[in-house]
């Protein structure tokens, strides 16, 4: 294998402005640096498993922790000046909704009134209550005033409905 393919960086000239004792020092350095980044990520993963024992132990749970983050960001969202002005806006909107959705109400009941005192209503309503009235009116004598349909006689109607 060569040097490449093993991750490190092939020999390469001195780079202007630097000798190669001065580039010996970076490389050593840097091999240095490295050596304590992975030391430092092994020491965080065994700190983060300790911290999670801990919390296990005192009955600290991911999803308690969860819930907490949300509240508290709920609340910081609360506070917060878009959501106090969104607030404001929407609430504003339903008031004048609700406004225009009374003065449509009062309107529509204002509009039936009026129907029902015109001529052609009173008209209706009393040809509806001449017709009732014969119907109510002849079967409280016993008496059938609606048409019949031709071939029907006068056999009456089976009393058990289909339903």
């Amino acid at each position: 294998m060569d040097s490449a393919s093993q991750g490190v960086a092939p020999q390469t000239p001195a780079v202007e402005g630097l000798t190669e004792v001065e580039e010996e020092e970076l490389r050593a350095e840097l091999a240095k640096v490295e050596e304590e980044i992975v030391t430092l990520r092994q020491v965080l993963a065994a700190k983060e498993r300790h911290c999670g024992e801990l919390k296990r132990r005192l009955g600290l749970s991911t999803l308690g922790e969860l819930k907490q983050n949300l509240s508290r960001s709920w609340h910081d969202v609360q506070v917060s000046t878009a959501y106090k002005k969104t607030q404001e806006t929407l609430s504003q909107a339903g008031q004048k909704t609700s406004a225009a959705l009374s003065t449509m109400g009062s309107a529509i009941s204002r509009k039936l009134g009026d129907m029902r005192n015109s001529a052609t209503f009173k008209s209706f309503e009393d040809r509806v209550g001449t017709i009732k009235s014969k119907v109510v009116g002849s079967r409280e004598n016993g008496i059938d005033n609606l048409p019949s349909s031709p071939g029907s006689g006068d056999q009456p109607l089976p009393d058990h409905a289909p339903f």
